[in-house]
């Protein structure tokens, strides 16, 4: 006699034969290629000293590029200020990838307890061992270059929670700090009881990614161009391992947020603001574009002091009212790195524009990306003007 067995979906994802073998092959091809073992080599054979002198990245991926104070750098300081990009964009790549290996853990309990989700729920376990990879070598290499050059922490920071704000330099205070936490936290409740929320989490997670992925794309292109790739210093290999299992996570948010969520029922009025509200907040954490960083969307007010400390270590020498005066220079006033990282920021908004068009949830703030989308050379020189006049006084 069959036996009718009750199922928690009305759709079990392994009737959906597509999306099911591309979540298998995507989860071979990720383990057979796993650069942890490469990652962790890296690590653990980096010595500063042995490329102290050389670039990490392409040129134009160097801290401050296109300001007055990468114009009047000299040879040896343009190539401290294009290690010092690695150092700062990774840094914030921890600080993002902390976040992940929690939410992936979150989602996947909420997720594992339905039916055959068994295979999303293993990537996720492969993944987050990845990540915490990449921690490792990251945190390696920029505390070991900050120790050498400046005797401190500078853009590197002690290990920290996923209920921190994940964008280290941010237009915040610790009022909003506090209610941000409040709200991770919410969300971590949510996304590992609730199935639609769990698997949106992936949504956010891709749009998180697809900026990452435009950028270190570029970043693991100076490894992959080169002729001798044996001889190219270690970060320029761990941007390139990074990239490579990156490839393979970004495809993971790909396939969850816009097939496997198709398993589940249509979400109702609540999980719909929710989902909504994480995509504000996304674009939210995203909503300016730095001069002093192309590709990371810090708030460069919050940089000022931390730009001043570069300027007047060792290594440039400054006193305090020429270092003051180059950050006004090159903050306050018009010039090719500030335009090349608009060009980034509007590229990435257009990208989450695309990646978000069909997806039937999403309200058209998020859809349009219109906090984002307000961002200027303008409204950016303005803020930047109005936070430095109380910063030359301090």
């Amino acid at each position: 006699m069959n036996t009718v067995l009750s199922q928690t979906t009305q759709k079990s994802l392994t009737e959906d034969t597509k999306t099911f073998k591309r979540l298998q092959l995507n989860h071979k091809k990720n383990l057979e290629q796993d650069h942890t073992k490469l990652l962790d080599a890296a690590a653990l054979a980096f010595r500063y000293e042995d490329c102290k002198d050389v670039y990490w990245n392409p040129e134009p991926f160097s801290l401050l590029w296109g300001t007055p104070i990468w114009d009047g750098a000299t040879a040896s300081q343009r190539v401290l200020l294009n290690q010092l990009y690695w150092v700062a964009y990774y840094s914030q790549i921890i600080s993002a990838e902390i976040a992940t290996i929690f939410f992936n853990q979150t989602a996947g309990a909420s997720l594992y307890g339905i039916e055959d989700f068994r295979l999303v729920c293993d990537t996720l376990d492969t993944e987050s061992s990845q990540e915490r990879a990449h921690i490792n070598a990251f945190k390696k290499v920029s505390e070991d270059v900050e120790a050498a050059v400046f005797g401190e922490r500078v853009f590197s920071y002690a290990m920290r929670g996923p209920y921190a704000e994940t964008m280290i330099h941010s237009d915040t205070d610790r009022f909003r700090r506090a209610w941000k936490g409040i709200q991770l936290r919410g969300y971590s409740v949510l996304s590992s009881s609730n199935a639609f929320v769990g698997c949106q989490y992936f949504t956010v997670r891709g749009v998180r990614t697809l900026n990452g992925k435009l950028v270190q794309h570029q970043l693991s292109q100076y490894y992959m161009k080169a002729k001798d790739k044996e001889s190219m210093p270690i970060p320029s290999k761990i941007s390139y391992y990074h990239f490579m299992d990156e490839s393979f996570h970004f495809n993971s948010s790909m396939l969850i947020s816009k097939d496997v969520i198709n398993t589940l029922p249509a979400p109702t009025a609540l999980e719909s603001v929710i989902a909504n509200a994480a995509l504000r907040g996304c674009q939210k954490d995203h909503a300016n574009f730095s001069t002093a960083i192309n590709g990371i969307f810090w708030y460069d007010p919050s940089l000022f002091g931390v730009v001043e400390k570069v300027l007047r270590s060792k290594a440039f020498g400054l006193g305090a009212a020429d270092a003051k005066e180059l950050i006004r220079r090159s903050f306050c006033e018009e010039n090719d790195g500030m335009h090349a990282s608009q060009a980034t920021h509007r590229t990435a908004c257009e990208s989450y524009k695309t990646y978000l068009k069909e997806l039937s949830y999403v309200w058209k703030e998020n859809k349009e990306m219109a906090i984002m989308a307000k961002a200027s050379v303008s409204r950016h020189l303005a803020a930047n003007r109005r936070a430095f006049e109380a910063f030359a006084r301090a």
